[in-house]
């Protein structure tokens, strides 16, 4: 094993402390791990170690002699109370803390308002929105089903906002919050003074979008978790998607959904082998061995700076229903914070290999993470190859994504950092199993802007056959409720959660299209994934927004594609913007009715900022067909990663072609492997073209039929439909299960 870079020795060390007695099962070198780095992290100096944090406040309490140390531990008490969901239990605090301080200390006693005011407020959550979830539960703008049952929190945190702004009306972080308490009272907007009022935001009256539905309850879905990944994918070849999810906390361990097929789904985490592997910020799936089956990646240690070093695994799917963490006998233990990597044949030889990008924290005193490269050595095991390939970048990264910028049938990199920058490595191609990247960011005019960003995915929104770039941009270090009111104020906001849109311009180059596509509203997203919402063919896309702060109550964004000439954001009449904290996003049409639905993991990032996840189901916004691909290599990657889509129809007359790449979409949550792809009125697709990677002539078939899953093999001249049976999440229930098998028929040709 080498060791290039001498801060990870210490949880390398103890790794190999704890590895030699555990060969009771396939997993449980990895979770004595993750066990033993848990215990590590319950330490005061980690900001999310709350229940630690909260015995040294009491031991402080404890000890202290005079008021102001009492005080002090009293505040730390409650603010660790708070992060715990423990908001019962904090307001007590809060207030005497605020009825017993000496009026000198108006800066204080402001603090302590608003602490207590957010806690009413979320107290208003957990008693309506956590305890009796509706559908409509935090919904922007909160209405209907989702107004306040047991309103007294909400009305407290009115009152308590009110006087925050008598005294300084221009908190707009109050303001924001103010407005959201009304409308979790039902209250909003005739109850709020004129002079606080707000307009919704990211209203669009120029396009209609019939309203999602969320019901993941319905079928089990709605798991109640901290922040976390999700992974949509056919696990068990069934040719029906299952789900799996994660959350960053190493006390939670995942989850594996397997679809029946029938509106209903088995909780198979235990017996998978999944539940005793806690942790994971993000998952994407693959399939490094080319054995047919997918397989996980989970990456850890994100946001936790010094404590992060926790490991990533790659988890092989053994085709029987369980899964085994590979990660060290494939060469892929590391211990750098992380929850973003992107998995492409980068040396064109037939397997997958991995790009991981690090986080390096602003003033990390020597802490060096760099980006890891490992080139697939086609017998289950990676080399590492970061340095000798020119990528082993450095920087606060929060996305990667890879794909064909400039379509010369190498995959290249864009990276997205906290720090500012945005870097594009173009892949310089190969021999003998070799790979080097060029940082070509300045020359390709993406690194004009500096705006820090996360989440970033290359797409084709333009329908052009040229890869363009979406970076999304970020903020930490302030209440996100702050921007929300000045953009409804319509205040400038500069860079911050700047969306940024770079087109290409088919000659190595990009251009900032942002404000022309009008990508003008503000989004701070965390995870996100692009889909067709309506099966028009143009790539629409959805934003899981927030920040840590509990005062960051922002709603999720949904932006739709309008023809490849702007993007509108239908965030309100689609009603999916639900204001908890948002992470992986996946785009599926999980009802196989037409159309792609919305499952989003959500939960922040403390125990008292988790919440149910969500499923968005899609009404059906027309009588649009679509087609459906499952790509499998051959001489290429079994699972198709790279390979390029070309779909050439007839809609309403009008020639049209449509391209897509088979990868799972955003750089935080990922899609299905299978391709779906919106057809408008056609309902025969005149060509399909499809570029495998690594081979420079393309497969093509004609009329193909749509509205079906068709299964291409490489270097086959034939293909198989497959069609699934249809359900309502609203009517089937365990009572009437009925199995529903795909039917499948082989039909020709080239």
């Amino acid at each position: 094993m080498t060791i290039a870079f001498s801060k990870t020795r210490p949880a390398i060390f103890l790794w190999l402390a704890i590895s030699c007695n555990t060969h009771t099962s396939p997993n449980k070198e990895m979770t004595n791990l993750l066990s033993t780095i848990a215990a590590s992290e319950n330490n005061v100096k980690n900001s999310f170690a709350s229940a630690t944090k909260l015995h040294f406040f009491d031991s402080l309490l404890q000890a202290a002699t005079i008021y102001p140390d009492s005080a002090t531990a009293l505040y730390g008490r409650a603010n660790c109370l708070l992060e715990l969901g423990q908001e019962e239990q904090a307001i007590p605090i809060f207030e005497d803390l605020f009825k017993n301080l000496p009026p000198w200390l108006n800066d204080n006693r402001r603090m302590i308002l608003k602490n207590l005011a957010i806690s009413y407020l979320r107290l208003g959550e957990r008693k309506n929105c956590i305890y009796n979830h509706t559908g409509e539960s935090c919904i922007y703008p909160i209405a209907n089903k989702g107004i306040h049952v047991i309103k007294q929190p909400a009305e407290k945190a009115i009152d308590l906002y009110t006087t925050l702004l008598k005294a300084d009306p221009t908190d707009l972080e109050s303001r924001w919050l103010l407005n959201i308490a009304y409308m979790a009272t039902g209250g909003y907007p005739q109850q709020v003074p004129p002079d606080l009022l707000l307009e919704l935001t990211g209203a669009d009256s120029s396009v209609t979008v019939k309203p999602f539905t969320d019901l993941a309850g319905r079928p089990g879905l709605n798991l109640k978790n901290q922040a976390g990944g999700s992974v949509v994918e056919d696990f068990n070849n069934d040719g029906y998607v299952d789900i799996i999810t994660s959350s960053w906390s190493l006390q939670e361990g995942m989850h594996y959904y397997i679809n029946n097929g029938n509106g209903t789904f088995t909780d198979a985490a235990a017996s998978s082998g999944l539940q005793s592997l806690t942790g994971g910020l993000n998952l994407q799936q693959t399939d490094y061995n080319n054995d047919g089956w997918k397989d996980i990646f989970v990456l850890r240690g994100a946001w936790r700076g010094p404590f992060g070093k926790e490991p990533n695994s790659l988890l092989r799917n053994n085709g029987d229903g369980t899964f085994t963490d590979v990660t060290k006998e494939a060469g892929l233990l590391s211990f750098y914070p992380t929850q973003t990597a992107t998995w492409a044949d980068f040396n064109n030889d037939g397997w997958l290999d991995v790009f991981i990008g690090n986080e390096t924290s602003p003033g990390s005193m020597g802490d060096l993470n760099p980006c890891e490269l490992y080139i697939n050595n086609r017998n289950g095991s990676f080399t590492s190859m970061a340095a000798k390939a020119g990528c082993a970048v450095i920087g606060f990264v929060k996305g990667v994504t890879s794909g064909d910028y400039n379509n010369d049938g190498w995959p290249d990199i864009f990276i997205s950092t906290l720090d500012g920058k945005k870097e594009l490595l173009k892949n310089d191609g190969g021999t003998n199993g070799g790979v080097h990247f060029t940082d070509v960011s300045q020359a390709a005019g993406i690194s004009t802007n500096n705006a820090r960003t996360f989440t970033t995915w290359f797409w084709d929104y333009d329908n052009d056959g040229w890869l363009d770039i979406l970076v999304c941009g970020y903020e930490f270090n302030r209440s996100l409720a702050w921007y929300a009111a000045m953009e409804a104020l319509h205040q400038p906001l500069g860079n911050s959660g700047k969306m940024i849109l770079f087109r290409n311009k088919h000659d190595g180059t990009f251009e900032d299209v942002s404000e022309k596509m009008g990508l003008t509203h503000i989004a701070f997203a965390m995870g996100g994934n692009f889909g067709d919402i309506d099966n028009d063919g143009w790539l629409d896309f959805y934003l899981g927004t927030g920040n840590p702060q509990y005062t960051s109550l922002v709603p999720n964004k949904l932006f739709k594609n309008v023809d490849g000439k702007r993007f509108a954001d239908v965030t309100i009449p689609a009603r999916v913007g639900n204001l908890q904290k948002g992470h992986g996003v996946s785009f599926v049409d999980l009802d196989n009715d037409g159309d792609q639905d919305i499952y989003i993991d959500m939960g922040g990032a403390y125990v008292g900022d988790a919440y149910e996840n969500a499923l968005y189901i899609n009404p059906g916004q027309n009588n649009n067909h679509r087609a459906l691909f499952s790509l499998q290599g051959n001489t290429c990657n079994r699972a198709a990663i790279g390979a390029r889509l070309k779909i050439s129809f007839t809609d309403n007359g009008l020639k049209r072609a449509v391209y897509r790449d088979v990868n799972s979409g955003g750089s935080f949550g990922s899609n299905p492997l299978l391709q779906h792809i919106g057809t408008g009125q056609a309902t025969l697709l005149d060509e399909v073209m499809i570029q495998w990677p690594g081979n420079k002539t393309p497969q093509v078939f004609k009329q193909v039929p749509v509205d079906a899953i068709i299964t291409i093999k490489q270097g086959e001249t034939t293909y198989t439909t497959t069609r699934l049976k249809k359900f309502d999440f609203n009517q089937v229930t365990p009572s009437t299960i009925e199995c529903f098998p795909a039917v499948k028929v082989a039909v020709g040709g080239k």
